[in-house]
């Protein structure tokens, strides 16, 4: 219950709720926080601030005041890797990465979360790289004073599976890259590929073990990726060979490899030949040409998912079609646009 009394009567009363200075172009914050003690050197202040009026709060058993929901908000909506201090600014809590890693946030129980009155949560997008420390998302109960059990409610959505959003460090892999063509295998053109590929994959803190190269023969091939799994590498990286052409037999040569759950074509632009596939527990990604004439593909949306333990398959390659074209930009700014963003 909300009590509203004077400005000019509030000396030696503690404010109710943090009081919010603006300053266009210079400042926004709180310029009293909760709990501080009025004193007659404040009213002035306060009146500039708009505040001819203050409130005294006295909760009913069934009523919670927003900083107290914000923690009870914030302790379901954080997964693993998110961390959250209890220590509300003007009614908000912030959420960041406890570990550097990929941001995955279940974007259905977040849409649900919303849909309760009175609360919210915003986040990034999932699937966003993030260094420890990032702000990956903010909470808040929007009235002052608000009913419990809303609160309540909204808690149990996000406590679901585990929380809304979750933090998963990248793991180290050995990668494995098979450069196919028969021009580069023969010394007709120089390879451009390998060195592509193994900046992606050092860049997200793995290592690249080895680069084979193959003739557009499938027997060849397939012992090249046979002889990357006997080096140990648990990740391969096979490139070209993916289109409709005769001699583009790098799709046979996974599968005769032993290669499972094999899902070709992603319905992003640049990347639909796009190939993702397992052996055992080994990931292979197929990489099509594309790859050597554009920065940014679907590999870049793939990469750092099945680095964060992700099985991409059918489902999850299809969500690329939302958000999953790419503007093609004169200067690339990847991974700080909307190129895959909506998956």
């Amino acid at each position: 219950m909300l009590k509203k009394i004077n400005v000019q009567d509030a000396v030696g009363t503690q404010l109710a709720h943090d009081v919010t200075e603006i300053r266009p172009g210079e400042f926004k914050g709180a310029a009293f926080r909760k709990g501080h003690t009025v004193c007659n050197e404040d009213i002035c202040h306060l009146q500039k601030l708009g505040k001819n009026h203050l409130y005294v709060i006295d909760l009913a058993e069934d009523e919670i005041h927003e900083n107290e929901a914000a923690a009870i908000l914030a302790g379901a909506l954080a997964g693993a890797g998110v961390a959250w201090e209890n220590n509300p600014k003007e009614g908000k809590i912030r959420m960041t990465a406890a570990v550097a890693g990929l941001l995955q946030v279940n974007t259905a129980a977040l849409a649900a979360f919303n849909m309760v009155e009175e609360v919210m949560c915003a986040t990034l997008h999932t699937h966003t790289l993030v260094a420890k420390g990032k702000l990956v998302g903010a909470t808040r109960a929007i009235p002052l004073v608000m009913k419990r059990v809303p609160i309540e409610r909204a808690a149990a959505i996000a406590r679901q599976n585990g929380g809304v959003l979750s933090v998963r460090a990248l793991r180290k892999a050995k990668a494995g890259i098979v450069v196919t063509g028969s021009e580069v295998f023969n010394g007709l053109i120089q390879d451009r590929f390998a060195p592509i590929l193994t900046e992606k994959v050092t860049a997200l803190g793995s290592e690249v073990a080895g680069v084979a190269f193959a003739p557009d023969d499938t027997d060849l091939i397939r012992q090249a990726i046979i002889s990357h799994l006997e080096n140990g590498c648990d990740l391969i990286l096979l490139s070209g060979g993916m289109s409709v052409d005769p001699d583009d037999v790098t799709r046979l040569a996974i599968r005769q490899a032993g290669a499972t759950e094999m899902h070709y074509g992603a319905s992003a632009l640049p990347g639909a030949m796009f190939l993702s596939a397992r052996i055992g527990d080994v990931p292979l990604l197929g990489v099509p040409a594309c790859g050597l004439y554009h920065r940014t593909t679907a590999l870049d949306l793939v990469l750092p998912r099945i680095l964060a333990g992700e099985r991409i398959g059918k489902k999850e390659l299809a969500f690329f079609g939302h958000g999953g074209l790419c503007q093609d930009c004169r200067e690339c700014v990847f991974p700080n646009c909307a190129f895959g963003k909506g998956a």
